[in-house]
Parts: C-alpha cells; structure tokens; sequence
C-alpha cells in the first residue's frame, strides 16, 4: 500500500513538475501572462515580468522532476525520501510566499493558489511520510550487462 501511495504521488510531482517547468522554460512569457491557464493570471498579478526569474522557475521544476522521475523508477528508499524532501524544500516557502500576498487575487483565485499550493506541499509531504515504509524488496533497478 505504501509502496502505491508513493508512486502515485511521484508520479504527480512528475507530471506536475514536467508540466509548469516545461510551460516557464520554452515560453515564459506565456507563463508569466496566463498561468495557470484558464483565463487566470496569477503570475503577473504579482509583480513586473523578469524572463530570467520566469525561466530558472521553469528549470527548478524540470529538475525536480528530473529526481522525482529516477526515484519513481529505481523506488529506492534513499532517493524517494531525497526527492520528497527536495519538493518540499521547494513548496513550504513558496506556499507561505502566497499565503503573505494573497491581496493581489480576487476571493476565487485566492482559494484556487491556496488549495493547489496546500495540494503541491501534500504530495512530497507523503512521499516522506511514507518512504521508510517501503519495503525491503523495494530496490533500485537492477540492468543486465549488454550481451
């Protein structure tokens, strides 16, 4: 069960990850002018457009999905915990950062960046939770020597 759980979370902080990252990376200033799409606008409610800032936003989240992916693949305990920890090294300030400045949304963007934000912190939170509880036999992938 626990082995599950935390494959499907990674596979979320994956997706989630390849998604916003990809999105800031190629075309910031798409993502700075309709993200989170929808016709909302979140990032550019909050301050003028900076491409760089836009762009590393973009890279950290394709290099944690980067580790997130390797850990959901190998499901080695060591890996899924630093990768759970890295999400939340990442998610717990930029959370608390949103809930000091929810002024800049009206009352429906403000529940919407808050639950996806709680949401964004819950999924590495129970990969944490969960990691010591995987079993034994969860071990890195084994390859076979090219014959």
């Amino acid at each position: 069960m626990a082995e599950r759980a935390v494959r499907a979370a990674l596979a979320l902080l994956v997706a989630q990850g390849l998604v916003v990252g990809s999105w800031a990376a190629i075309s910031p200033r798409s993502f700075y002018d309709d993200f989170p799409g929808g016709g909302r606008a979140w990032v550019a409610a909050d301050g003028p457009y900076n491409e760089h800032l836009v762009r590393d936003f973009g890279d950290l989240n394709l290099a944690l999905a980067a580790v997130a992916l390797v850990a959901l693949v190998t499901m080695g305990r060591a890996l899924v915990l630093a990768a759970g920890l890295g999400w939340i090294v990442y998610q717990a300030p930029h959370l608390i950062y949103h809930l000091r400045h929810l002024d800049v949304y009206d009352t429906t963007d403000q529940a919407l960046n808050v639950t996806s934000l709680v949401l964004a912190l819950a999924l590495p939170l129970a990969v944490v939770v969960l990691a010591p509880r995987l079993g034994r036999t969860t071990a890195p992938v084994q390859h076979q020597p090219a014959r």
